[in-house]
């Protein structure tokens, strides 16, 4: 488990190719702004990836600060040619990335199982 800000952590594991991370808020008080761009894209420099599946089923709502963080490090792993994926999104959670138009640049995915795969499937038929 790795704390980025009070009440607020990653658990970090690694793939074939990608980097797996549960945000994890088990703190009824956390802090609001936890550094979550910052911190993953640490973490993808030093294990060599720029492929990313992030966890949010424990995330009751994504804020505007968490909103403006996945897009922060959507641009920088989207400038080195990589993928970032989220999944375990609530219905709540969702809608909030229809209202910020997000969902389509954000293809949520229901598990990081369907995340990863949906990656190495064709995307133009053969």
């Amino acid at each position: 488990m790795i704390a980025i800000a009070p009440g607020w952590e990653l658990e970090v594991e690694r793939g074939p190719g990608w980097l797996l991370a549960k945000v994890r808020s088990p703190d009824t008080i956390a802090c609001d702004d936890p550094p979550l761009a910052d911190a993953l894209w640490e973490l993808l420099r030093r294990h060599l990836t720029y492929r990313v599946v992030i966890e949010l089923d424990e995330i009751p709502v994504l804020s505007s600060h968490l909103v403006g963080q996945l897009v922060k490090l959507f641009k920088r792993i989207r400038e080195r040619d990589g993928v970032m994926r989220l999944c375990g999104l609530s219905s709540y959670n969702l809608q909030v990335l229809r209202t910020c138009r997000l969902e389509e640049q954000f293809t949520p995915y229901e598990n990081r199982h369907d995340a990863v795969m949906a990656c190495s499937l064709p995307r133009q038929p053969r």
